[in-house]
């Protein structure tokens, strides 16, 4: 049995069939239109017609604040045509079969959970650093959405409780202080560097030992451990698995733990648990495996 899986970003739709034990059979990306809803469904049905005779249905990983269960979009993250969209009815007309959505936080979160580092656990936190923090919440073993669909929005944690800078109000965001821009530019401060840098930079001078972006690292990896402690505290999972492209560095893993220490030291005896901070399994693919599971879910197929 074989699906068409397809992740949406803001940059790029990523779409692969795939079969219901999360198999890569064929893998491609299309760019993402930025201007309409139309031209969004009508590249999505072109990848469709493609597949639409070997394919059983589609699983789609998506930005933005998501009702999964009826498919409808409150927000579409930065893809604003979607918002308030009935987007699961809408791409049926164009594409007539079975369609299962999910953000895709969420969606990282859910292939953790079933192929990933957190199969074997009942109550985990993903957490994808990225443009922003993106990131989902497992109970018992199943995705827990929250009432409004906003658990897992680590995005929108806010890290002081100063009032607002009007000229920009999201600036105390997690998403802001937490994500790789924010340590990409940290640095470029630091070094004097006038030009942008990406998270590939910032790991080429911390792994040849520079000891400036160290020092940017291991500060960066002290504030994501004070919020991976209220996270703990909020929720008290098992494990908070780190994903995202930077996870891929070992050493960020290695300097968030060694933070999680630094935290406990400084704050003993007030800390009652310390965070077991694991990396994720799956990185660029997470979205995809994510969505394909959810959408077995909500048509009852087995793996097996």
């Amino acid at each position: 049995m074989e699906f068409l899986v397809l992740d949406v970003g803001g940059t790029d739709i990523k779409y692969a069939i795939m079969n219901e034990k999360a198999e890569i059979i064929e893998k491609e990306k299309t760019k993402t239109p930025r201007d309409n809803i139309e031209n969004f469904i009508e590249t999505i049905g072109t990848i469709f017609d493609k597949y639409k005779n070997r394919v059983k249905g589609i699983a789609m990983s998506m930005p933005g604040r998501i009702d999964s269960e009826r498919g409808y979009l409150y927000s579409g993250g930065s893809l604003e045509y979607n918002n308030d969209k009935e987007i699961a009815e809408i791409l049926k007309k164009r594409c007539p079969m079975p369609i299962a959505i999910e953000n895709d936080g969420k969606c990282a979160a859910l292939a953790e959970a079933w192929k990933g580092n957190l199969k074997e656990y009942e109550d985990g936190i993903v957490v994808i650093i990225g443009t922003g923090i993106g990131g989902g919440i497992i109970k018992d073993k199943k995705l827990h959405k929250g009432k409004h669909f906003i658990a897992g929005e680590f995005s929108f944690i806010l890290t002081n409780d100063e009032m607002p800078d009007p000229k920009n109000n999201f600036a105390a965001a997690w998403a802001v202080t937490g994500g790789t821009p924010s340590l990409c530019k940290k640095l470029a401060e630091v070094k004097k560097l006038k030009k942008e840098i990406d998270g590939f930079t910032v790991f080429k001078y911390v792994n040849e030992g520079d000891e400036e972006a160290i020092k940017v690292l291991d500060d960066y990896c002290y504030k994501m451990a004070v919020q991976l402690y209220n996270l703990q505290y909020i929720y008290d999972p098992e494990k908070i698995a780190i994903g995202g492209g930077i996870s891929q560095q070992k050493v960020l893993i290695e300097y968030i733990r060694k933070n999680i220490e630094k935290y406990a030291e400084n704050m003993a005896p007030m800390v009652l648990f310390k965070p077991d901070i694991i990396a994720c399994k799956f990185y660029n693919d997470s979205n995809l495996i994510g969505a394909l599971y959810n959408y077995m879910l909500k048509y009852n197929i087995n793996d097996k």
